[in-house]
């Protein structure tokens, strides 16, 4: 039998290029001085997804709730083997913290078919690990945390082994069940080339306008923007859009509105320099550095 799963994929900044420039002045993340990149233990979430529909049959639809930018993480996951990809982008979502977040996410979810919901563990931004855990909730679903290896199906029982700290797990649920998956889980898959050379076309409605829009340097007739959508359509190559009212979400449960989480005061590090000598690259400077550093008891 096949199982229809879903992922939850987030487009993060990449922390591991910090600069100078990686904060704002009221504290929060500026997101154009990092470049954006595919929420590493999502795409292991993404990969436990294929492996299922590899092993069983079924389908994987992912999901990116974020901006317009986000279908970038869409495309990808569509060189990777998902079936349908999904952008959930609204502006009266900025700012969810991880209940609005998860929220939103569960509106999205109970309109499509799934035995297997996957998120990563926590996205690298936030490190919660918050969004998962409150996404079953809402959802009314068994979750299983902290997944290691890759999880084992029989008919609508999943076992698997999950990570706790000191040790770890075997569990058992029934389906449908939420999965939260660890980088040590699996090695996600390379994109496949005939893939990436068929869904490099790939584009939501909005990036069709945006397009449009600079090739004609006037604002995009409506027209055209659905007559070029309809063609990406027939082509398969058309990435969905919703937005909260395609959900029916409630709007006081989303955005700044629908987060409790509040921020209480932003406090910077400052890093300052302290004294420094200078030793010249001369036999004499190194003598002179080494009877200071056994003077410091630096080693000796």
């Amino acid at each position: 039998m096949g199982y229809d799963c879903i992922v939850c994929a987030k487009q993060v900044p990449d922390t591991k290029r910090i600069t100078g420039e990686a904060m704002k002045e009221d504290g929060t993340v500026n997101r154009a001085a990092l470049p954006a990149i595919f929420n590493p233990e999502d795409r292991n979430a993404l990969e436990a997804a294929l492996g299922v529909r590899d092993a069983h049959g079924g389908t994987v639809t992912l999901i990116s709730m974020g901006p317009p930018s986000a279908a970038e993480v869409l495309r990808e996951g569509l060189f990777r083997g998902v079936d349908r990809a999904i952008l959930l982008t609204d502006r009266r979502a900025a700012v969810s913290d991880t209940h609005a977040t998860s929220y939103i996410l569960s509106c999205a979810i109970r309109r499509l078919p799934h035995d297997i919901v996957f998120c990563g563990r926590q996205a690298i931004d936030g490190d919660t690990a918050q969004v998962g855990p409150q996404l079953a909730e809402k959802l009314g679903i068994t979750q299983i945390t902290y997944l290691e290896e890759p999880a084992v199906l029989e008919g609508r029982t999943i076992r698997a082994r999950r990570n706790v700290g000191s040790g770890f797990e075997l569990v058992q649920a029934d389906l449908p069940v939420l999965v939260t998956v660890m980088e040590s889980a699996n090695t996600p898959r390379p994109p496949a080339a005939r893939r990436m050379m068929k869904y490099k076309k790939a584009r939501t409605a909005g990036e069709v306008a945006r397009e449009l829009g600079q090739e004609t340097g006037e604002a995009a007739a409506a027209a055209e923007v659905e007559r070029r959508c309809q063609v990406l359509a027939e082509k398969g190559l058309l990435i969905e859009t919703w937005d909260l009212g395609t959900i029916e979400a409630d709007l006081a449960w989303c955005g700044r509105l629908g987060s409790p989480t509040k921020v209480h005061r932003v406090q910077w590090v400052k890093l300052a320099g302290g004294e420094y000598r200078e030793f010249p690259a001369t036999d004499e400077g190194v003598r002179e550095l080494v009877t200071e550093l056994i003077e410091e008891h630096t080693f000796g």
